[in-house]
């Protein structure tokens, strides 16, 4: 089994080529819309425009109670494209990051890398500072 972990202090993150390259291989059409933090890039939305949620802005968000805010997370979730959710392990990931290389597909605190583990490994990922390797899952108590 393949596996995609981040390799440098920083954290996972995937390129903005990087993420147009999955969609392509997932049959995804992205409307990328600029994020309202310039740190953080475009809001890669999976949805048109006139079918979206509306987006709150902080002031709204912290004014919602926690049902509320949990279902507009839910929804947002599901209309937007967010490297950090991709599962590590999906196929059309591992084959962005192989086809495009490290440097291309890593974003802007990022050193991606496939690794290659037993397919049966119970495994988790596990970091430092946003440095990742693979680890077996085990029991471990206090």
């Amino acid at each position: 089994m393949k596996v995609v972990i981040n390799e440098c202090y920083g954290g996972f993150g995937l390129s903005e080529t990087a993420i147009q390259h999955y969609a392509a291989i997932k049959g995804l059409t992205l409307y990328p819309e600029p994020g309202r933090h310039a740190i953080c890039g475009p809001t890669y939305w999976t949805v048109p425009p006139e079918q979206r949620l509306v987006e709150k802005d902080n002031a709204d968000w912290y004014a919602m109670p926690i049902e509320e805010r949990i279902a507009y997370n839910t929804a947002h979730n599901q209309q937007t494209l967010y490297d950090r959710n991709i599962p590590r392990d999906d196929p059309a990931l591992v084959q962005t990051v192989e086809e495009l290389g490290s440097k291309a597909a890593s974003g802007r605190c990022a050193k991606l890398a496939v690794v290659e583990i037993p397919d049966d490994v119970a495994w988790e990922i596990a970091e430092y500072d946003g440095m990742e390797h693979v680890a077996e899952i085990h029991r471990v108590w206090p």
